[in-house]
């Protein structure tokens, strides 16, 4: 299974990208099982957050961050400090 991605993109980059126009998704402090039916490209404008992907190893990142979930993925989310992205799905 590919691996979560953490990028950390120039607003030239993420403008190209048209990041700022994807939906928005905020959530409070909080602890969930997640699985991904499609591939996610998120990118953090705040919070702090620990993905934990079945049998593999933690991944922290937070604000400024461009992070990419694989499809087929499952994972535990553990959102240390409330979060607020934009985010967009792709097969």
């Amino acid at each position: 299974m590919p691996a979560i991605k953490v990028e950390r993109p120039d607003k030239e980059t993420l403008k190209k990208m048209g990041v700022f126009s994807w939906p928005v998704w905020e959530k409070e402090v909080s602890r969930f099982d997640w699985s991904y039916d499609s591939t996610e490209i998120c990118y953090l404008l705040k919070g702090r957050v620990v993905v934990t992907p079945e049998n593999g190893e933690p991944v922290s990142f937070g604000a400024d961050d461009l992070v990419t979930f694989p499809k087929g993925l499952k994972c535990v989310w553990d959102i240390k400090e409330a979060v607020k992205k934009h985010y967009q799905f792709r097969e």
